[in-house]
C-alpha cells in the first residue's frame, strides 16, 4: 500500500468537512427551484469553481493523461487552432447567455415551451439514456484510479467473504456523493463543489511544485526525446505515428465542442443557476483562466511520468511501474492507468494524500453533479410531462431523490461489469452523440432562428441519434463480437472477408458525421415546415416581457445586438459595442474581457506563426524545447495567480449566495413545468 497514515488522515479531513458543509446546507433547500438550480442566485466566481469541478471529474483527469500520454506537449499546440473560436463563444455568452434569458430550469423544458410538449419527453428521454450510458463507466474508472494509485489489493477479505476491492471503493464514492446530492439538491453540489475546486487548484500547484524538483526541466525534455521519431512529443509536425490522438482528432473535437456548446445536460444544474444571463457569460470567460491551472494537471503531470518510464536513473521506479500493469488483463486499463501508477512512484507522503483527495474530490464533484443531472432529467423532463396533475413541493422533491438513487444504483453495476475496449474520449464522443448528435442543431436554431420549427426538431434529433447508435453498434458490438463469427463461418464471401478487423471510423468522426446530418435535416426541415416564426422576445424575456430585476433592460428587443448604435454615441462605446461588451459591464468586467481576448490571441498568433514556419522551412526541436520552457513558466505564473484570485472572489460568491437564499421568496409555480401561455409553437 503507497498511503502513509498522514496520508489517510488528510483524506479522512476532506471527506468529513465535505459531509459537514453538506449538512449545512440542507436547510437552505426548501422549494423545487432550490433543488434543480440554486434558485438562480450564484455568482461568477461561485459557478467558475463548482462548475469547473463538475465538468473535471476523476475521469476526465485519466482521459487527460492518457491522452496527452500519447501526444505530449504536441497535443497541446493543435489544442490551439481553434482558440480564438472557444474565446468568442466564452466572451459572447454563446448559448448560455440566451439560455439563462428563457428562465428554464432544464434544456429539456426550453424544448417544450420552443417545440411541443412531445418533443420534451422525447428529447429528455434521449438525453436520459445518453447520459446514463456515458457516465456509467465513471466509478469504475475512478475507482481503478485509487486502487492502483493507493497499491490497494484486487480483493478484501473480510468475515470469511471475499469481495472486490474495486466494488468496494465504488460504494464507498458514489455513497459520499448521494449523501451530498440529496441532502440539499443543487445548493449543496454548488457549495461542495466550489469547496471541492479549491482542494484542487492547491493541491496541483504542489504537485507541480514537487515534480518539477524531483525531475528538472532538462531532464524532462530528455525523457521526452527518447519518444520515437514520428510520434514526438515536443515537435507537433514529427506525429505520424501518435495513437489516436493526431491534428484531425482536434480538429473534430473542436468541432463538435462549438456545435454542442453547452448541449451536454451532465451539468444541467449549474446552466440555471447563475443569478443573471451576465453572471453565466462571466463565469464562462473566467473559467478560460482556470484552464491554466489544469493545463499544469492534464498536460505536465503525464510527461513527467514518460520521462519517468523512459529516463535510465529512474530505471527502478519504472520496473515497479511495469509491473504492477502487468498484473492488469485489459490493454486498455493498462493504458488508463500508467500516469496513476508512474505518479504514485513520484510524489512524497503527504502529497500523495492530497493527490488522493484531489482524486477523490474530482469523482465526487462530478458523480453528485450528474446524479443530480440525470435523476433530475427523468423526473422534469419524462415523469412530469405524462402526469395530468402538478405534484406538490414535498412529493415532487421527493421524487427527485429516489430518481438520484436509482441512477446511482444503475452507474454502479454498469461499472461493475461493463467492460471498456477504447479510449475513454472515444467513448466520451460516442456515447453522448446518443443526444448530442441531434441537440446542438436543436438548441442553436431554437435560440437564434425564429424559423426553427417542430418538424426540423424531430428530424435533427431522430436523424443525430440513429446515427450515432449505429456507430455504437458497429464500432462496440458488431465489428468486435459479431464480424469475427460472420468471418470464421462465411468464408467463401470475398467481401466479408476484405473488412478491416478493426472498425474504421472511431468515436470522434461518427459523431462528427452524426452532428453534420442532424444540423442539415433541421435547416431543411424548418425551410419547409408552414408555422409561422416564434416570438423570440417573449422567448428570451426580452422588450415587453423583460424581467428587470436579472438585468434585463425593457427597451431592448431580441434583435438589440443587431441593431445600429446611436450616431450621438462616443468613439469608445462605439468600439466596446464592436467587441460584443454591453452596457452590463462594468470597468473591472471590460479589464477582464480584454485581458482574455489579447492572451488568447497571442497564444494564437504564435500558433499561427509557427505553423507556417515549420511547415515552410521547418522548427528544429531545440527551438520547440526553449518554446515549451517559456509557455510552461508562462503558464505557471498564472496558475498561481489565478487560484488566490478565485479564492478571494469565490469566498465573497458564497457569502452572497448564502445571504440571499435566506431571504429569497420562494415560488411554489417555479417547478420546471410549462404552462398553456408559455408555450410558443402550436402542438404536435
Amino acid at each position: 500500500m503507497n498511503l502513509h497514515w498522514i496520508d489517510w488522515l488528510i483524506i479522512a479531513a476532506m471527506l468529513l468537512f465535505l459531509l459537514f458543509v453538506a449538512a449545512r446546507t440542507s436547510q437552505l433547500t426548501r422549494s423545487v427551484a432550490d433543488f434543480l438550480a440554486g434558485n438562480r442566485c450564484a455568482g461568477r466566481y461561485l459557478l467558475t469553481m463548482a462548475d469547473g469541478m463538475a465538468t473535471l471529474g476523476a475521469i476526465t483527469i485519466v482521459a487527460n493523461f492518457e491522452k496527452f500520454y500519447e501526444s505530449g506537449f504536441s497535443g497541446s499546440w493543435w489544442g490551439q487552432m481553434l482558440a480564438p473560436l472557444g474565446l468568442l463563444l466564452a466572451l459572447s455568452g454563446f448559448v448560455i447567455y440566451r439560455y439563462r434569458e428563457t428562465r428554464v430550469l432544464t434544456m429539456a423544458q426550453f424544448f417544450e415551451m420552443r417545440y411541443s410538449r412531445k418533443f420534451r419527453i422525447f428529447s429528455g428521454m434521449l438525453a436520459f439514456l445518453s447520459g446514463l450510458l456515458n457516465y456509467g463507466i465513471f466509478p469504475a474508472v475512478t475507482a481503478r484510479f485509487l486502487i492502483y494509485f493507493c497499491g490497494l489489493p484486487q480483493h478484501i477479505n473480510a468475515f470469511g467473504y471475499t469481495c472486490s476491492t474495486l466494488a468496494v471503493v465504488m460504494f464507498l464514492l458514489l455513497s459520499v456523493a448521494l449523501l451530498l446530492t440529496l441532502s440539499g439538491g443543487q445548493i449543496a453540489v454548488i457549495i461542495t463543489d466550489f469547496f471541492q475546486g479549491q482542494v484542487v487548484q492547491i493541491t496541483i500547484l504542489i504537485a507541480f511544485a514537487f515534480l518539477i524538483t524531483k525531475i528538472g526541466w532538462s531532464d524532462l525534455i530528455r525523457g521526452l526525446e527518447m519518444a520515437p521519431e514520428q510520434a514526438s512529443r515536443i515537435n507537433p509536425f514529427k506525429q505520424g505515428e501518435t495513437k489516436g490522438f493526431d491534428p484531425a482528432f482536434f480538429v473534430m473535437v473542436a468541432m463538435l465542442n462549438v456545435y454542442g456548446f453547452k448541449a451536454w445536460q451532465g451539468t444541467q444544474g449549474y446552466n440555471a443557476a447563475p443569478k443573471s444571463p451576465h453572471e453565466a457569460r462571466m463565469a464562462g470567460i473566467l473559467g478560460m483562466f482556470r484552464g491554466q491551472v489544469m493545463f499544469l494537471l492534464s498536460m505536465l503531470c503525464p510527461l513527467f511520468v514518460f520521462a519517468m518510464m523512459h529516463l535510465p536513473e529512474f530505471s527502478l521506479q519504472a520496473s515497479s511501474v511495469e509491473a504492477v500493469l502487468a498484473g492488469i488483463d485489459s490493454p486498455q486499463i493498462q493504458s488508463q492507468m500508467r500516469v496513476p501508477v508512474g505518479l504514485s512512484e513520484l510524489l512524497p507522503v503527504g502529497v500523495v494524500g492530497l493527490f488522493v483527495a484531489m482524486i477523490i474530490s474530482s469523482a465526487v464533484s462530478t458523480d453528485d453533479t450528474y446524479l443530480h443531472s440525470w435523476g433530475s432529467i427523468f423526473i422534469q423532463d419524462v415523469v412530469l410531462p405524462l402526469r395530468k396533475k402538478p405534484l406538490s413541493t414535498k412529493a415532487h422533491m421527493w421524487l427527485l431523490r429516489v430518481a438520484i438513487c436509482c441512477v446511482a444504483a444503475f452507474a454502479f453495476f454498469f461499472s461493475l461489469y461493463f467492460p471498456l475496449n477504447e479510449y475513454i474520449w472515444m467513448y466520451f464522443q460516442l456515447t453522448g452523440a446518443i443526444y448530442l448528435g441531434g441537440a446542438g442543431a436543436v438548441i442553436l436554431g431554437g435560440l437564434y432562428w425564429k424559423r426553427g420549427s417542430v418538424e426540423g426538431a424531430w428530424a435533427g434529433m431522430i436523424v443525430g441519434s440513429v446515427l450515432a447508435f449505429a456507430g455504437i453498434l458497429l464500432r462496440n458490438i458488431i465489428w468486435p463480437y459479431v464480424l469475427p463469427g460472420l468471418k470464421e463461418e462465411h468464408v467463401d464471401v470475398l467481401w466479408l472477408q476484405n473488412l478491416p478487423d478493426v472498425f474504421p471510423v472511431d468515436g470522434v468522426q461518427m459523431s462528427t458525421i452524426a452532428a453534420l446530418a442532424a444540423a442539415l435535416s433541421y435547416v431543411v426541415f424548418s425551410l419547409f415546415s408552414k408555422r409561422p416564426p416564434i416570438d423570440m422576445d417573449k422567448l428570451l424575456h426580452r422588450g415587453r416581457y423583460a424581467v428587470e430585476s436579472e438585468g434585463h433592460h425593457p427597451a431592448i428587443s431580441a434583435n438589440d445586438s443587431l441593431s445600429p448604435m446611436p450616431q450621438e454615441a462616443g468613439i469608445k462605446e462605439r468600439l466596446y459595442r464592436r467587441l460584443g461588451i454591453t452596457r452590463d459591464f462594468t470597468k473591472g468586467d471590460r479589464f477582464i474581457y480584454l485581458f482574455a481576448t489579447c492572451n488568447t490571441f497571442f497564444w494564437f498568433a504564435t500558433f499561427i506563426i509557427g505553423t507556417i514556419i515549420a511547415s515552410t522551412v521547418g522548427i528544429p526541436d531545440d527551438l520547440w524545447i526553449r518554446w515549451w520552457g517559456f509557455k510552461v513558466f508562462i503558464v505557471v505564473v498564472m496558475a498561481f495567480s489565478v487560484t488566490a484570485w478565485f479564492l478571494v472572489g469565490g469566498i465573497y460568491d458564497l457569502r452572497e449566495f448564502v445571504r440571499h437564499l435566506k431571504g429569497i421568496q420562494r415560488d411554489a409555480d417555479d417547478d420546471g413545468t410549462v404552462r398553456g401561455s408559455e408555450h410558443l409553437q402550436e402542438k404536435d
